[in-house]
């Protein structure tokens, strides 16, 4: 809500009008559409703060959209937000988000681990790009922060049932890092562009745990972009790219 609130004042003076509804959740994306068409708007971007693709997540986003417009008589013109997985303004606005999280520090971490959360194998096998677009963020912020694949590595959170999912799996690598001589380290979730309670739990209390009793001495949680400077810029910018001709 925040975002939304912080995007209103930079684009309504310019006569944008800016609504937010949640793909699970009250407002719905439903309420959101119906408030801008009472407003009058008969253009309307809609923004799936997703920055890597996946039919589970972005695709579903959208779909609530057009669930909502088959019921309407007259229907706005609509763009939709293409993901934005290496972006330079999003690699940017991680960047900017983990290195004001280690300021401060005592010492820097010895690796600072990316996870996103896990999607079963099989959507991969048979054609979602979840994996490659996760593989684009962490191969730009990568060479935005000059780190390699060992002291950036790229892992997957939030599994559950008997099938197989997307590896390596968060939990089991950083508790396994203490025996490898790593024992200060950063998680950042470039999945989420707000922080998510389950993830927090489980990244900042589970596996931060399974990772002292194995011997580490420091796990720092990185926040997601939230309503911070760099986030509202992005979104800002990620608005006004896409609706070129409209405004």
């Amino acid at each position: 809500r925040m975002q939304a609130e912080l995007l209103a004042e930079r684009l309504e003076p310019e006569g944008v009008r800016v609504a937010w509804g949640m793909r699970y959740g009250s407002p719905s994306i439903a309420d959101a559409a119906t408030e801008l068409m009472k407003a009058g708007c008969d253009r309307i971007l809609s923004m799936p703060l997703y920055p890597q693709y996946s039919a589970t997540t972005t695709a579903t986003a959208n779909d609530q959209l057009f669930r909502f417009l088959l019921k309407t008589r007259l229907q706005p013109a609509i763009r939709t937000l293409p993901p934005f997985a290496d972006d330079p303004v999003y690699i940017e606005a991680l960047a900017e988000t983990l290195n004001a999280a280690l300021t401060g520090l005592g010492e820097t971490p010895q690796m600072v681990v990316t996870s996103f959360h896990g999607l079963p194998n099989d959507y991969v096998e048979k054609g979602d790009p979840y994996r490659a677009e996760c593989v684009r963020t962490v191969e730009a912020l990568r060479r935005r922060l000059s780190l390699n694949e060992e002291r950036m590595p790229m892992t997957f959170q939030s599994r559950f049932g008997p099938a197989k999912w997307l590896e390596p799996y968060t939990a089991p690598f950083i508790a396994g890092l203490p025996a490898k001589g790593i024992r200060r380290v950063a998680v950042m979730t470039p999945g989420f562009m707000t922080d998510c309670l389950e993830t927090l739990d489980e990244l900042g209390n589970e596996v931060k745990e399974e990772f002292l009793a194995a011997g580490g001495e420091e796990l720092t949680l990185v926040p997601c972009l939230n309503a911070s400077a760099p986030s509202i810029n992005l979104l800002t910018y990620l608005a006004r790219k896409q609706m070129q001709g409209w405004i």
